[in-house]
């Protein structure tokens, strides 16, 4: 999808549909719409008259046959009351929007942009909320599809009256296309099949994504992993006739002040090892690799935005399987950070891997690190699929991402990191064991990771919003690429 944004008039762009905007409760359009209003006659205002449109967030309908403007359809869509108006609203009514325009086959829409004049807010602000709400809302997954197949928005163009505020737009549209177009190809990521995504797609996409934008990339395989002492990803992978990877991608500020460490869990497909999920359960499993596409596609993001922070992102990409060598539960493995782990279940594996990707990141000195984990049924339950769970060790840094989370359509909801509970992590035969009590086990496996830790700063995202089981405002059906815009966000802002 190609954005543009002009000087000019809505009523004067032509396009397949012009998309205008009302609130909810407003019985005479003003500004934009008004004009467009007025050009069809009061078309708008019957609509609104007649109970046909009544402005609530996300509401959309669409007036066909306009005479006296280029466009072939003008769309309304409602932007909610105006008292709970700001960048999230702004970027699910474009969302809504785009999903519309998909369905009428639209192939060049135009735009009024919502927000900047009507709510007061910074028109970067809300340039990038319309190109990122714009892409998510027109997304969907149609790589192996051979048959109807819709076609997608070709040229999408925001049309601005005021000529002062062009510059600001045109820079706020560019980021909201970088950081739409990367979480939705993190959904891409996730949506694909294992048979397609296994450890070493996601090791040859970090190459290309090396060689498109200068990182430092390093690839281990299963021996150069098992030689390095990460004794845990390679327990994990131990089960899989498919080979294990560790993914180490750099990306070096000029004049960084600090650098962070992004850490995503790459299981391909985790069918629980000799813990064997239920048929229901396994089905959908590709998925548990979000934390992974989510790091791949915000370091997609840093290579175009170059933010004034050095970036380690790490993967750690394996299958959890049964086979004639997996681990069994009882085993004891020395982790990458000296500790030694009782394995008391063998469907706890991503805090398992995770484990050796901080330590080793610890090593490296770095001055923040960030995992991202489809990591617990339990935080899903906890919080449903609409929110992702935090936990911790720094307020500063837990409250930044949330704020980060919040402008990019990501809604995060802060855990608490209980020190009581870890008493539950305590083993006989090891220093620790990788699952504690049935209770809290969102807290639970957090805790496990933050052994591995130290002393630097951390946060971990529980990943329960990956993936949704029906449409919503910024997601069809499927992985919702979250963590993605939050990571950008985040890194952008230091």
């Amino acid at each position: 999808m190609e954005f543009n944004v002009v000087h000019g008039s809505l009523t004067r762009q032509p396009s397949d549909v012009l998309i205008v905007n009302l609130f909810e409760g407003v019985k005479t359009p003003g500004g934009g719409t008004g004009a467009v209003d007025k050009a069809l006659d009061g078309a708008i205002t019957s609509l609104i008259e007649d109970g046909d449109f009544e402005g609530k967030l996300g509401e959309t309908i669409v007036v066909r046959g306009c005479k006296g403007i280029p466009a072939k359809r003008v769309m309304l869509v409602g932007l909610g009351k105006s008292g709970d108006f700001g960048v999230p609203q702004v970027m699910r009514a474009a969302a809504a929007a785009a999903r519309k325009s998909h369905e009428l086959k639209a192939k060049t829409a135009a735009s009024i942009l919502h927000g900047a004049g009507i709510a007061g807010l910074p028109a970067f602000d809300c340039a990038k909320a319309v190109a990122q709400g714009t892409i998510l809302g027109a997304y969907e997954y149609t790589r192996l599809k051979t048959q109807d197949v819709k076609a997608q928005i070709e040229t999408f163009t925001i049309v601005e009256m005021a000529s002062e505020k062009i510059s600001e737009i045109e820079r706020g549209a560019r980021v909201g296309e970088v950081v739409g177009e990367a979480v939705a190809w993190a959904r891409d990521l996730i949506n694909g099949p294992s048979n397609y995504v296994d450890p070493s797609y996601l090791a040859e996409v970090a190459r290309e994504l090396a060689d498109q934008f200068g990182f430092e990339c390093r690839v281990r395989d299963r021996k150069e992993i098992e030689e390095s002492g990460m004794a845990l990803v390679a327990a994990v992978s131990r089960g899989s006739s498919v080979e294990p990877r560790f993914i180490e991608l750099k990306y070096d500020a000029p004049n960084a002040g600090k650098t962070v460490a992004i850490v995503g869990k790459g299981v391909t497909f985790d069918a629980g090892g000799y813990c064997l999920k239920s048929s229901e359960g396994m089905y959908g499993m590709k998925d548990d690799m979000a934390g992974a596409a989510a790091v791949l596609a915000a370091m997609r993001g840093v290579g175009k935005l170059k933010p004034n922070v050095s970036v380690l992102a790490l993967v750690p990409a394996v299958e959890n399987l049964i086979g004639a060598t997996a681990i069994h539960p009882g085993d004891v493995f020395k982790s990458y950070g000296g500790k030694t782990v009782e394995i008391n279940n063998t469907d706890a594996e991503g805090r398992l891997i995770i484990a050796d990707a901080v330590a080793y990141a610890r090593e490296q000195k770095v001055d923040e690190i960030i995992d991202l984990a489809t990591l617990t049924g339990a935080c899903v339950v906890a919080l449903g699929r609409g929110i992702s769970g935090i936990l911790s060790t720094s307020d500063k840094l837990a409250e930044s991402l949330i704020d980060a989370g919040k402008v990019n359509g990501e809604v995060l909801w802060r855990l608490p990191l209980y020190d009581d509970y870890k008493e539950y992590l305590k083993s006989d035969v090891a220093d620790l064991k990788n699952t504690g009590s049935k209770d809290g086990g969102a807290i639970n496996g957090a805790l496990f990771i933050r052994e591995f830790v130290g002393d630097i700063e951390w946060a971990h995202i529980d990943l329960s919003a990956a993936v949704v089981d029906k449409d919503t405002d910024l997601a069809r059906k499927g992985a919702t690429g979250a963590g993605t815009g939050a990571l950008i966000g985040y890194l952008m802002s230091l």
